[in-house]
């Protein structure tokens, strides 16, 4: 560089942020503070399923029906669920467990809409966060499983995330399941055709991630195949932290 080019870029104003909050310094300790609250519950907890899925589903709808269904199901093979917290596939989540007697786990978050804890979360399991990474870590460090039912972004976004940890060995490989054909097949071919085919951005094993199924006796066949037959035999926390 020239000592004009660099004379230019030294004189170069930037921008400066407008106002800078004192409450900015504690948002450390607070992040802290949840992490530890929430570390303390969640280690007491034996293996679960994640449950993911919209906040919108209507009980009686046949998506409710199902997440009520698959989580009953898990109870049954001796894991708990954990769900978001709220209504929808997350409070027919925590009522399939709960009505059959198992661990039933709500990770709450605040937002302006849609969230209020369900009625069918363990008094001593309802955990509230205001950090949706805080959540996030507790969702997958816990799971043995990630059950994915319908949704919008959220759902989109928790999917993504955990294939991304899946596929860079930031976590051990856990089975993730898609429930409902219908929704779901259009984005399972888009991610070959343009993704994988088109593109090159990811590998041809990354598709073997993301089954799809629609029967709750095959969601827990899945799960418990991935744990006896060669893929892994250890429940433990996930993270490599």
């Amino acid at each position: 560089m020239s000592k004009e080019e660099n004379n230019n870029v030294s004189s170069r104003r930037m921008k400066q942020w407008s106002k800078m909050k004192g409450e900015n310094s504690w948002t450390m300790f607070k992040v802290i503070s949840e992490f530890v609250d929430s570390f303390e519950i969640m280690n007491k907890i034996g293996p679960c399923i994640s449950i993911f899925g919209s906040a919108r589903t209507k009980p009686g709808h046949p998506y409710y029906q199902l997440a009520t269904e698959i989580a009953k199901k898990f109870t049954d093979e001796g894991y708990g669920v954990i769900t978001g917290g709220g209504p929808g596939i997350m409070e027919a989540g925590n009522k399939g467990a709960s009505m059959n007697g198992g661990v039933s786990v709500g990770l709450n978050i605040d937002l302006p809409f849609e969230q209020g804890h369900n009625r069918y979360i363990d008094p001593e399991h309802n955990m509230n966060h205001r950090y949706f990474f805080v959540r996030k870590v507790m969702f997958v460090k816990y799971a043995q499983a990630f059950v994915v039912m319908p949704g919008g972004f959220g759902t989109l976004d928790e999917l993504f995330e955990v294939l991304t940890l899946i596929q860079t060995k930031k976590i051990t490989k856990v089975p993730i399941i898609l429930v409902g054909t219908d929704f779901w097949t259009g984005l399972k071919g888009w991610i070959k055709q343009v993704m994988l085919e088109q593109e090159n951005n990811i590998s041809p094993d990354d598709m073997d991630l993301i089954p799809i199924v629609d029967d709750p006796n095959e969601v827990v066949r899945l799960v418990n195949a991935f744990y006896s037959e060669g893929e892994s035999s250890e429940l433990s926390p996930n993270y490599k932290l």
